[in-house]
């Protein structure tokens, strides 16, 4: 059998694009997705492509969905396609869907001068809506304090800006604990860490201008062994009743090194003589993981860089 193609004229531009409406319809009278049916990706072709299958006995493939749906064809799809999605619309064939639709593109005809004019006006208008658009960029700015002291948070902390359908973007804050980031977005939403905070998801609009300021929550654990291994003797006076009941009897503490293979094990009173001998190397201490049950850590990994 010869299968052939139709050369793409004026009013076939219209009768495609009439039946990719009505495409569109009968898939969502049972299905949810965007109602355009350009905006279609992944699964939603998959279950249209399904739906075709249930009801015509046929189906299309993901690289002809954008081919001809997705993207402005030079062309017709092969006049077996368009009798199959004619099918699925609920007509005979193409030809069925054509004289259901000629009124429609008579009465387009009429007035074509109008239309030309008005697309290039409007062309006009979504270039110039665009440019704005694309052009215009939002700077968020942050600060972040310790909730307890509202106070400077004393550590470098990591950002991660979740994107949609890209990857994260990893930031830093500088020495007074803010970063700032720019984007055409007019919401943010990020990921904030520390070995000494709890990890946080933070969602703000532009227009948040009183949220610039983070309150972030302390991991009490960690910053606790903190001020120990940095002799903050003041803090560590606060909380010395509290470490004596912060690490169990029989914890398995650990020290990684990060050039060397092996490690090394610490008793609890081991490990707290560690941390109350002052070093100029434990400063750096690091907090790599840990496990608690009933309120007192029994797992402990550290390195001191």
């Amino acid at each position: 059998m010869l299968i052939r193609y139709e050369k793409l004229k004026p009013e076939d531009t219209h009768y495609f694009t009439l039946l990719k409406q009505a495409i569109s319809h009968t898939f969502l009278a049972s299905h949810s997705a965007p109602a355009a049916i350009g905006e279609w990706k992944g699964d939603t072709i998959i279950a249209f492509q399904e739906d075709l299958r249930d009801n015509v006995k046929a189906s299309i493939s993901e690289k002809w969905f954008y081919t001809y749906i997705k993207n402005t064809p030079e062309k017709l799809p092969r006049i077996d396609m368009l009798n199959m999605l004619s099918r699925y619309v609920g007509f005979d064939n193409w030809q069925a869907f054509k004289n259901a639709h000629t009124a429609t593109v008579k009465k387009g005809k009429k007035g074509s001068s109008f239309k030309k004019f008005f697309w290039f006006f409007l062309l006009i208008l979504i270039l110039a809506t665009a440019k704005y658009i694309f052009s215009t960029k939002n700077t968020f700015e942050f600060c972040f304090v310790d909730e307890d002291k509202y106070e400077m948070v004393p550590t470098v902390l990591d950002i991660k800006i979740l994107q949609n359908d890209e990857s994260p973007i990893y930031l830093k804050t500088d020495s007074l604990g803010c970063f700032s980031y720019t984007t055409k977005e007019k919401i943010v939403q990020f990921v904030v860490q520390s070995p000494y905070y709890k990890t946080d998801t933070i969602i703000r609009t532009i227009d948040a201008h009183t949220n610039r300021v983070i309150k972030l929550h302390t991991d009490d654990y960690a910053l606790m062994l903190y001020y120990y291994s940095n002799g903050k003797v003041n803090d560590w006076k606060k909380r010395r009743r509290q470490l004596k009941n912060l690490i169990a009897d029989n914890a398995k503490i650990y020290q990684v090194f990060s050039h060397a293979i092996g490690v090394e094990v610490y008793s609890k009173d081991e490990f707290i003589n560690k941390l109350t001998t002052p070093t100029s190397s434990l400063q750096k201490i690091k907090i790599v993981d840990k496990s608690l049950q009933n309120g007192k850590i029994v797992t402990l990994k550290f390195m001191i860089p």
